[in-house]
């Protein structure tokens, strides 16, 4: 298992993707196991007062992605994974199926390497972890090309900028901890 962890706006979906298409071309057998898809559902995060902090470490369903981990480092049959559609914003259940034969399983997701709370369980799942880490303005404005391609702008841009992602852009960061790699300089 490898896993590809970042602030928002690092690459990591890209690198997860490249990469598995190229053990793919190789014939290996590869998925990608995206955090995404843990995101708690906007009616739960609703309630609980979060829903603005969409995102943010407690908005995931911590418990439910560490189970799916066990599962698939398990490897005794295939496991199905929810995976996030971002124009929906919502996570779709049972959405990627991950063989029980699959010999590399690319994980990624923003808090693979916190070193916080039970985020700090997720490394001992990883044979290998790599953490983009680009700069800070450059996260910046890929967040911003992000968004205006899914059409913020004014208020509701600014909200989600300095409200939620560049926050947990400085979170990543800041507690990351136990890369095997740290790829500063790393272009999606």
């Amino acid at each position: 298992m490898i896993g590809i962890a970042g602030p928002p706006g690092a690459g990591k979906s890209t690198l997860a993707e490249a990469l598995v298409a190229r053990l793919l071309d190789r014939g290996e057998t590869a998925a990608v196991l995206p955090m995404d898809g843990f995101h708690m559902d906007n009616a739960v995060l609703e309630e609980k007062g979060r829903l603005a902090r969409k995102g943010a470490p407690d908005t995931f369903d911590l418990r439910a992605f560490i189970d799916i981990l066990k599962a698939v480092r398990g490897g005794e049959e295939e496991v199905l994974s929810p995976v996030f559609d971002r124009l929906r914003e919502l996570a779709i259940a049972s959405a990627r199926v991950i063989s029980a034969d699959t010999r590399f399983v690319v994980v990624e997701g923003n808090y693979l390497l916190l070193d916080e709370g039970r985020w700090k369980d997720v490394r001992a799942f990883l044979d290998f972890a790599v953490l983009l880490s680009p700069p800070f303005e450059e996260l910046e404005r890929r967040l911003l090309d992000r968004w205006h391609f899914y059409g913020l702008a004014g208020e509701a841009l600014d909200r989600k900028m300095n409200g939620n992602d560049l926050p947990n852009v400085r979170l990543v960061l800041s507690k990351s901890a136990g890369a095997d790699v740290i790829l500063p300089d790393w272009h999606a």
